[in-house]
């Protein structure tokens, strides 16, 4: 896909729509001509209420590129009817991505079931589960991204905690189907990440590049504990230029749950992403 952008804009910059949650699909479209912000990452539910036609409609209309739509994953149950269910969500997904327009799923494993204590045998299901996902994307064109989250999430969230697991998974498959998302705020602790980020543009595995800042103590519930571009621990441009030698060209999607930041005016918010953007990323 294209990361061009109009004059004045951050280059490669995308918003991840959840990053400004407060503000409507019409709205967010509005302050993204607004700003010169080319490229936005969508999110399923709102997506759904708004609707698929009519939001690939808006983003065209607006000029916007979908650089990625948030998420599918949760592959990890062992009962039938649930695994069942999944795939079947996944596939509505897959359809989603594809009628707004984007070629980039970010997929979000799963946790273990309540119970289970086996993080191998529930990253085993993960693969099963993209062995029959994937072809089914690949007709859509689009393809499955692995998002690695902090291992802080591996029992209620996500068993693939590193950009390692999430290429042993990916690398089963063909670069063109299944790729990995490359998220500052779930590798930033890694010191195997970088060799790891080679080690994906080697094969071009780079699907996606988020950044979001690490910020402490972190929130109770920690799942919205992501902060503003420069206010915590992460050097962002070291882990810009780890992808850009890696060969990834894509787009940069600022992807932050922050309830301070939804607090405030979204529009206000959005500006402020694009000014810490430039400050800290580039």
């Amino acid at each position: 896909m294209s990361a061009t952008t109009p004059p004045g804009a951050p280059a490669r910059f995308s918003i991840n729509q959840e990053t400004v949650k407060q503000l409507s699909l019409p709205d967010l479209a509005k302050a993204c001509g607004e700003l010169g912000v080319a490229g936005v990452g969508l999110w399923r539910a709102p997506v759904q209420e708004y609707g698929v036609e009519a939001t690939a409609r808006l983003v065209r209309d607006a000029g916007l590129t979908v650089t990625s739509l948030c998420r599918g994953g949760f592959l990890t149950a062992v009962d039938p009817a649930e695994r069942s269910r999944a795939l079947d969500d996944n596939r509505a997904a897959i359809d989603e991505a594809a009628g707004i327009g984007t070629d980039t799923l970010v997929m979000v494993s799963g946790g273990l079931p309540a119970g289970d204590r086996d993080l191998f045998g529930a990253r085993e299901r993960v693969a099963d589960a993209l062995a029959e996902l994937a072809p089914y994307a690949a007709e859509r064109g689009v393809r499955l991204a692995i998002e690695p989250l902090h291992p802080m999430f591996a029992s209620d969230r996500c068993v693939v905690s590193t950009l390692g697991q999430a290429l042993d998974l990916a690398e089963r498959f063909p670069a063109d189907r299944v790729g990995v998302v490359v998220d500052t705020y779930h590798v930033w602790w890694d010191d195997r990440a970088p060799a790891q980020i080679a080690r994906a543009g080697e094969t071009g595995r780079i699907a996606a590049f988020q950044v979001a800042d690490w910020c402490t103590p972190l929130p109770a519930g920690v799942l919205l504990g992501r902060g503003q571009l420069g206010n915590g621990s992460i050097d962002f441009r070291a882990w810009r230029d780890l992808v850009a030698e890696a060969g990834y060209t894509g787009w940069t999607e600022v992807e932050i749950f922050n309830e301070e930041l939804w607090a405030r005016d979204g529009r206000e918010a959005l500006a402020e992403t694009v000014e810490r953007f430039r400050a800290h990323v580039l």
